[in-house]
Parts: structure tokens; sequence; C-alpha cells
């Protein structure tokens, strides 16, 4: 009994400090300076051609399936609790208080900040929303067929998406977007404003969005946990289709999605998905999707699992490619197409989580030490995977993609400027291709 109630207090104590990791802090300061803006060789942060965002708000596109507030004077414009209908609007990320765009852009350039910029949760506007779910069927002499109202409120709402997804990308100087998954204990407002520091210090030059699923509730044991864990699993449906409507907007070039941590299994089943509708119609992610990079950040996933989701038509030589299988079809090449995965093995968040699913490890401690031959020849044969592994974090490691300025200023030469490991301007030491490490900071360039 003493070795259970120990456990339980362990376990307790541990996804407590994983809560506040996640966003339980009263402020939310603008991350460090990403390295790559700095010292003598450093690139510019905006350029000449984007005057349309001399202003320090952000305007971030959402799509969620959280349910709404129900009072104005909630904290936030979402909750924790699940929605069967999906939502999408704008959101303002307010940057400082009063802060100019001039006083903005000296801060954001600062190593060492004389002053704290944090950012706050501004205007939330819904702008449409989807049919709930299970959508409507109705009997016909021929049998059961969906509800030609409900089919006419699917399709208003994917064209009114994609009319504001078309907007934005009209007035963005790069015709891509760049979604963004969160993970566990992670509230509507967390996900927006990590994803607008993102956006701020990825120039602002692409559309950026999040799509929010139900997190940060505190039903439950361990803090609500196992009830973020479901609720991962119910959402991985509506971003397939926020992915695939996103994909068919006009004037689209490519969409990046990042996912971090228990958002990355999301991610993988919707991907999962979509790689089967491609295939069964002679396409692949990248060309039908317009998929430029997957980018996985500290995933809360088991390797097997992910395996399983990512390469699963591959593994699958009897799944009808058009109308008959095809065990021997050449797979088209994916020109410009990436999965890049995020790790630490000092990541103790994912220890924890670990020990709550019962797994050895999780994909966000990988090192290509914990790999069998295959695994490792598997992964140099697919030409478009790399590891990148974090050695150097703080407290419990797991939001290192943005807390650590060596790691972000990686992410954005990969996102931004399309830089391929150890290509210049984008440093990392080789472990064994495709496994490479960002190389370690030393005094005031150190992780914080």
């Amino acid at each position: 009994m003493k070795t259970f109630h120990g456990s339980r207090f362990l376990a307790s104590a541990l996804m407590a400090a994983l809560l506040v990791l996640g966003g339980c802090a009263s402020t939310h300061p603008l991350m460090p300076t990403p390295l790559l803006y700095l010292g003598a060789q450093a690139k510019p942060l905006f350029t000449e051609e984007q005057r349309t965002v001399r202003t320090p708000p952000l305007d971030l596109l959402y799509i969620t399936d959280r349910a709404p507030a129900q009072q104005p004077s909630e904290a936030e414009p979402y909750t924790a609790e699940r929605s069967r209908s999906e939502a999408f609007g704008s959101t303002t990320i307010q940057f400082g208080d009063g802060l100019t765009w001039d006083g903005l852009v000296t801060h954001s350039l600062q190593a060492d900040r004389t002053a704290s910029v944090n950012l706050t949760l501004g205007q939330t506007r819904e702008i449409g929303r989807f049919p709930i779910i299970p959508y409507q069927v109705i009997q016909t002499p021929a049998g059961l067929t969906r509800d030609p109202a409900v089919v006419d409120a699917h399709e208003n709402a994917t064209r009114a998406l994609q009319a504001e997804v078309a907007r934005r990308l009209a007035a963005s100087p790069r015709k891509e977007v760049v979604l963004y998954v969160h993970g566990v204990a992670n509230t509507f407002q967390d996900a927006a404003l990590t994803m607008g520091e993102l956006c701020h210090f990825f120039g602002r030059e692409f559309v950026c969005a999040i799509f929010s699923w139900p997190a940060g509730g505190t039903r439950g044991v361990l803090f609500g946990y196992q009830v973020d864990y479901e609720s991962s699993i119910y959402a991985a449906e509506h971003l397939r289709k926020t992915i695939r409507a996103i994909a068919a907007t006009p004037g689209l070039e490519k969409i990046h999605l990042l996912a971090h941590s228990r958002g990355t299994d999301v991610l993988a089943t919707a991907i999962s998905d979509l790689s089967v509708e491609a295939y069964t119609q002679h396409g692949n992610l990248a060309q039908r999707y317009k998929i430029g990079n997957i980018v996985l950040l500290a995933p809360d996933l088991d390797p097997d699992v992910a395996i399983a989701k990512i390469f699963r038509v591959e593994s699958d030589p009897d799944a009808p490619s058009g109308s008959a299988p095809e065990p021997k079809m050449v797979f088209d090449r994916m020109p410009g197409f990436r999965i890049t995965l995020y790790a630490s093995p000092g990541d103790k968040a994912l220890s924890t989580s670990g020990w709550l699913f019962g797994s050895i490890f999780r994909l966000g401690r990988l090192d290509e030490a914990l790999l069998t031959p295959y695994q490792l020849a598997h992964a140099r044969a697919l030409g478009f995977f790399d590891a990148i592994q974090v050695e150097e974090t703080t407290g419990l490691g797991h939001s290192y993609f943005h807390s650590n300025p060596e790691v972000s200023a990686d992410l954005i030469a990969l996102l931004r400027y399309g830089l391929g490991p150890n290509e210049p301007g984008r440093p990392l030491e080789e472990v064994d291709k495709p496994f490479w490490r960002i190389p370690k900071a030393h005094g005031k360039d150190a992780p914080r």
C-alpha cells in the first residue's frame, strides 16, 4: 500500500509540473531571440517588403473543436470541453502594453532584454462553424443519404474557411500556411500565444494558424492528463478535415504542419488517414495536400505507434491504389517534403508520460543508440527524415522549441529559409545520418 500511494504521489507531483509547463503561468513573456538573428552574421528579422505588418498586434487564424465559453466573463473564448462542431476565426496576439512597432523590433533583437515583453490574447472573433457531428442522415428509397441541408452547411463552412485563408494569403509575403497543433495542459490562449511568438520570429512572412483541440482540463486523476489524452484522439478527425480544406484553398503553395507533445499524435493520426486518401487516388501527401514540412516537437508518442501511423501505406501492399492493389508500385519522389523530429533524452515530462503509459520511452526522447541497424537503415533510405537531438535543456526540458534560442533558430532555418541539416546558416553536429545534434552553447547563448 505504501508503494501505491508513493507512486501516485510521484505521478501527481510530476504531472503538476507538466501543467505548469503547459500553460498555467500568469504571464507569457516573449520567447528568447533565436540565435540566427544575433551576432555578426545575423539574418534580418523583417524585410522591406513587409510594410503591411508594421504594427505590434498579430492576427492569427484559429480552427478549434473546443466548446465556446458560455459567459462573456469567462477567462478565455474557448474552454477545455469538447464541441461536436468545429469552428474557425481570428484571434489577436498583443505584444507588450503600449509598445510601438520600432520598440517591439528593438526588444525582439536583444539577446538580453532590458524589459519584459508580455504577450496577451486580444479580440477573438468566430467567423464560421461546421455542422454538428455525426452529420444527419435521412432515409431514401435507395437507402440512407446525408441530409442535403447538412451537406450545404458543410460546403458553406468549407468555402468560408478557404475564403479566410485566401484573404490572408493575398496579404502575406509568402503564400504558405504554418499550422500549429499544441499539446496537453494547453488552453486556447496558451496555444495562440505560443504560435503568435513563433509567427513573429518567422518574420511574419507566413499565414500562421493554430488547430486547438480540447486540452487543458483538470477533471479526473493526474490533473486531467487522461481526459486530454482521449480528447486528442477525438480531435484527429477534425484536424484531417482542416488540413484537407486548407490544402484545397486557391493560391496556397504549401502548408507546414507543426505539432508539440501530445499534439503529435493528433497530427500523426490525421496524416495517416490523408496518406491513405492520397494513395488510393494515385497521389502522395506532398502532391495532393501541398505539405512541405511535418515537424514533430518533443512528441509524446510511442515510437511504434508513430511508425505504424506515419508509414501506414508503405507497410500495406494490399491497400488499393485506385481500383486495385499495386504491391510493387514505385512511390513518387516528394521534392520539398520533409519530416523533422526534435527530441531530447533529458525531457523529464516525457519520462513521466512513458511511466504512465508503461512504454520504455517516448518518441520525443529518441536516441539513435536505441534503434536497431534495420531501423537506422530504414530511416536513411527514406531521404526525407531528420532527427534533431537537443541535449541542453532547462526545467522539465519539454518546451525547448521556443524557450531555447538555438533550437528555435534551427526551426526557423528549416521553415523560413528551407535549409537542410548543416547547410550554411543551419549549424548542426552530425551524429549518424539522419541523426543530428544542436551544438552546445556557452555563456550568454546558453539555453534559458
